[in-house]
């Protein structure tokens, strides 16, 4: 028996008219596009003719292909610089690609390119790895009988720790979201919370002028406060890891104008930094310095910021270039620095001495190309960006690089352009971008390596505290006195999310993994995820 055919289709009508025929797809423009990295300049693979509607996908797997440095495929950021003329005041100083270069770059507003033009496009390789930007708020906290002034995450990101104004710190289990310990003794408000690298200890400072140890697994203080200064702690910082693997001493800032350091083994001080006439608002341990010994870099409210040789604790440079208080500085190492030997892939370490040589090798990865670099942000509404270590890779000392400036630590540049007092800058993980957020509502991007403006990223309707970046350098979260946290999308310089929830001003952010946490006035820790 024959099979029998079904029927014909019915031919759609609308309104007893046939259907329009398709349209043909535009034919696309054929362009000369040059891939560069965005490191230093230099060409990837030679120039190709690609049409212009290839994906971001597409580009990154052509540039995987020609560009036969790495084995395995990395993930890319491309981005175009818009030339000068062609920019506005304010607005973004480049476009980056997120769909391709048809949709992106040819209909850009500014019409500054033509399908004749040869693209330079910039390529900035991305982390392995993805965090998922938080959109809800899992767990809400309380405990904390005054507002909450710190919060940090330890280095692995199991346990979370805050200082708040009721003279108490706060441990607090991630994996449950609930409460751990209550480490009480200070007798004033608990300023700042900092970890030890290899989360084996967690130091506390207070408005009574006290710095106290913590074994986190116990919730038990490590003996008595470390007494010394006169007035109120600013801010702390570990020795890095790598330098000191098995007990690595705390630098503490305070009020009085000194920067202590303490020996965690004899709980003594080490030695004391006077200098500052003014108080020290911020220290920080970085690695690097003449012999690789590390260095404390301190910035205080006598307009100054100083270097000091950490190991016998003698002066180094004195930058003077604020006009006003020097309020926060960061380096483009502290995020590796505060994680030590853990990264993204998670696996334990068994001794000390494996765990230096993993924090080394991350500490040497980042400043292999630049050196370790210092942003300085001041509430004269500006911030300057130094080089005083030139990486160790390259020969020439940074006196004899002083000494061809005409002598003096001259910044590799001024970041200009905030309307109002500069309350936190932080450089992203890879060191690529550092952001600065203001009293004048908004956060700014910068190009980490020159110093370029790159964005404004405005959505805040009152001063912006606080900010973190995500482990992959993808995310920025914001928080501010307009009780909102905000994240933004760094392809699009948008906002990407915004987090409602706190019921007054938010104080502190921080972000591990996936996760967010934020606390502030209305005295609730508050947990975000995806």
């Amino acid at each position: 028996m024959a099979t029998l055919l079904p029927p014909p289709k019915r031919q759609k009508v609308y309104h007893g008219v046939p259907a329009p025929e398709p349209e043909a797809p535009k034919p696309s423009p054929h362009i000369v596009v040059q891939f560069v990295s965005e490191e230093d300049g230099q060409p990837l693979a030679p120039a190709v003719n690609l049409p212009a509607n290839v994906s971001r996908e597409g580009l990154e797997a052509i540039v995987n292909k020609l560009n036969t440095k790495d084995e395995d495929p990395v993930p890319f950021a491309f981005h175009i610089a818009l030339p000068t003329d062609a920019t506005t005041p304010g607005a973004p100083t480049r476009i980056a690609i997120s769909k391709s270069i048809e949709e992106d770059v040819l209909s850009h507003p500014s019409h500054a390119f033509t399908p004749e033009d040869v693209f330079v496009i910039h390529c900035a390789p991305q982390a392995v790895f993805k965090v998922r930007p938080a959109t809800r708020c899992s767990s809400t906290l309380t405990g904390h009988s005054s507002p909450i002034l710190c919060a940090s995450f330890s280095p692995t990101g199991n346990l979370l720790a805050t200082g708040s104004g009721d003279c108490t710190a706060r441990l607090w289990d991630l994996f449950t979201e609930t409460p751990s310990h209550v480490l009480s003794g200070h007798k004033g408000w608990v300023l700042c919370v900092e970890w030890e690298a290899m989360e084996r200890k967690l130091a506390t400072g207070g408005h009574d002028g006290h710095v106290r140890l913590w074994d986190p697994k116990t919730g038990k203080p490590i003996g008595d406060a470390l007494k010394g200064h006169t007035k109120w702690v600013t801010s702390l910082s570990w020795e890095p890891i790598y330098l000191n693997p098995s007990a690595p001493r705390l630098a503490s800032s305070s009020k009085d104008g000194t920067v202590r350091v303490w020996s965690t083994l004899t709980r003594r001080c080490e030695y004391t930094l006077g200098g500052h006439t003014a108080s020290v608002n911020v220290v920080r341990w970085g690695g690097g310095g003449l012999n690789g010994k590390g260095v404390l870099y301190t910035a205080s409210s006598d307009r100054t910021v100083r270097i000091w040789d950490a190991e016998q604790g003698r002066p180094l440079h004195t930058l003077k270039d604020h006009a006003h208080w020097v309020t926060t500085l960061t380096l483009n190492t502290d995020f590796v620095l505060r994680t030590g030997p853990f990264d993204h892939l998670g696996k334990k370490t068994t001794s000390d001495s494996e765990a230096q040589s993993l924090a080394l090798k991350r500490y040497n990865a980042l400043v292999a190309s630049a050196g370790e670099l210092l942003i300085t942000g001041s509430d004269d509404h500006t911030l300057f960006l130094w080089s005083l270590f030139p990486s160790r890779t390259g020969s020439g000392d940074a006196s004899a690089a002083a000494a061809e400036r005409g002598g003096k630590l001259k910044p590799l540049a001024r970041l200009t352009g905030h309307q109002r007092q500069v309350s936190h800058v932080a450089f992203s993980p890879d060191g690529r971008w550092a952001a600065s957020a203001a009293w004048d509502n908004s956060v700014r991007v910068w190009d980490g390596r020159t110093g370029k403006f790159v964005a404004t990223l405005r959505g805040h309707v009152a001063a912006v505290y606080r900010l973190a970046w995500s482990a992959d350098s993808r995310l920025l979260v914001s928080a501010s006195k307009d009780s909102t946290l905000k994240i933004w999308d760094l392809k699009t310089y948008k906002l990407k999310t915004d987090l409602p929830g706190h019921t007054d001003e938010v104080y502190c952010v921080d972000f591990v993994a996936d996760k967010l946490v934020s606390g502030g006035r209305d005295r609730t820790v508050k947990i975000w995820k995806n």
